[in-house]
């Protein structure tokens, strides 16, 4: 068809005109932009690219093999005991034999010598470490570096030079975004170099897996044996190492992000993991806290305890302040904060900014070394009920031997809470002791009943509680009087 005046009306020329006009906008837009929601014709292309850089691992661990006393009960059962002697007068002493266990997971190369990251889960207690490259060698494996506190390894395998295949890149899991296309690589249930597919469903997950979650969620599946193995994004660079899943649930996967194992590769390489420490016992901010505290900020930590001559003591820092940001950058949980603490070698000075009674101040701190285990912070008999649902007695030695609490320690101890009380609410426990209301030092029921006849009607009441050697404050919802 010819669009001219000489064979189509005005209106039909006007109306061609409008369709080729639209047909070359839309066909314009394709061009330079991609159709929202479309997903990647294939993965195939990306796979061939990031496969060979994925390694199975296998371990053994070998353990010994149980007599046949220990059978029956074990080495101290009465068994053991009764017949033990007349059991060895008679056979002498059974050699015991060793018993071998096995298991599989997944790691990848990080470089051309032969480093391979992967999970401690992986690793950990192995006696043999057998990894199996792309190219179907086997290779004995050595740990190099552990961190359990994150759950990585570092293994290393040793071949000649340009033997190996070629290492993955590694990428940036802050760059990337919830709903970005993302492929799992593996050997799940030894099923070798198995490809899956997906999404990152969320980000900064916290699973209970260990002090420093902050995990990548996928719905890419992951299954037994995926452990240790990288997440790639679509330029084939590893975002995340594939460590957990829900056993009940269907495309909830959990990966470690890979730039907190890039924040201890350096110390990976040299066998051991030194953290920053502050030496404070933190807690996040609830809407009961920041009343009680007099603030309307959320984010930030509360300063639950300080231990004894460490860094942030000998800095000035307090029980009771807020902690609202680090280095001038807003912290948002107690989560955030532990995680950019431990990441700083022991020795940084860092700056804090804290709220201490509605005033903002600046504090310096030197930061020291994470210990292998952290010291607890340090910290007569009526008794009476309150209206917010527990009941308080004056600590005396014969309720701390009950409850497992120091002689030395002061307060009132809770030896009842009442079910679905303001106080069950706030997870207050028998035992708990308390040691200040309303930030007012508590040594005995007559500083209790004090503290509480002060709490106005309808206010909530704060309380510093001692629970297993640590500290934090619980924010109770508001009685009726």
């Amino acid at each position: 068809m010819r669009i001219n005046g000489g064979n189509l009306s005005g209106i039909a020329r006007t109306a061609c005109l409008a369709v080729l006009f639209w047909s070359v906008f839309l066909f314009r837009g394709t061009i330079g932009h991609t159709a929202p929601f479309e997903a990647p014709a294939s993965f195939a292309n990306l796979v061939q690219q990031v496969e060979s850089s994925v390694v199975n691992i296998s371990t053994t661990q070998k353990a010994k093999e149980k007599s046949p006393l220990q059978q029956f009960g074990g080495p101290n059962s009465p068994f053991d005991q009764f017949f033990g002697d007349q059991f060895k007068h008679f056979f002498g002493n059974i050699p015991q034999g060793e018993v071998e266990t096995h298991a599989l997971g997944s790691g990848f190369l990080i470089s051309d010598d032969g480093l391979i990251l992967t999970n401690n889960h992986v690793v950990d207690k192995a006696d043999e470490i057998t990894v199996k490259t792309f190219d179907g060698k086997e290779y004995t494996a050595k740990v190099v570096g552990r961190d359990p506190k994150t759950d990585l390894a570092l293994v290393r395998i040793t071949a000649g030079k340009g033997v190996l295949p070629k290492p993955a890149v590694l990428g940036d899991s802050d760059a990337i975004r919830v709903g970005d296309w993302v492929i799992a690589v593996g050997n799940p249930f030894g099923l070798s170099t198995t490809v899956t597919s997906g999404i990152i469903s969320a980000k900064g997950r916290v699973i209970g897996a260990g002090p420093y979650d902050d995990f990548l969620q996928t719905d890419a599946a992951i299954n037994p044996g995926n452990s240790g193995g990288p997440l790639f994004d679509m330029q084939g660079q590893v975002v995340g190492i594939n460590t957990a899943i829900v056993a009940q649930g269907q495309g909830i996967g959990f990966a470690i992000p890979i730039n907190i194992a890039k924040s201890i590769l350096g110390q990976l390489k040299t066998g051991k993991v030194i953290r920053g420490w502050l030496g404070i016992m933190i807690q996040n901010i609830t809407p009961e806290l920041a009343k009680s505290f007099g603030i309307t900020a959320t984010k930030g930590v509360i300063v639950a305890d300080v231990v004894q001559e460490g860094p942030a003591a000998k800095a000035g820092m307090q029980r009771g302040d807020i902690i609202q940001n680090l280095e001038g950058k807003t912290v948002e949980n107690s989560g955030e904060l532990s995680r950019k603490i431990a990441a700083l070698k022991p020795g940084t000075e860092v700056s804090l900014g804290v709220i201490r009674n509605g005033k903002p101040l600046t504090l310096k701190v030197t930061l020291g070394t994470l210990p292998a285990k952290l010291p607890k912070a340090k910290i007569l008999s009526p008794k009476t009920e309150s209206a917010w649902g527990i009941t308080v007695q004056n600590l005396t030695p014969e309720l701390a031997q009950t409850f497992g609490l120091s002689a030395g320690e002061t307060g009132v101890v809770i030896t009842k809470v009442q079910p679905n009380s303001a106080a069950a609410e706030a997870l207050l426990r028998q035992g708990d002791v308390i040691k200040e209301v309303n930030r007012q030092k508590i040594q005995n029921i007559r500083d209790w009943t004090q503290a509480t006849e002060k709490v106005s009607k309808g206010a909530p009441l704060l309380l510093l509680v001692e629970r297993g050697g640590n500290t934090f404050y619980v924010a109770i919802k508001a009685a009726e009087h």
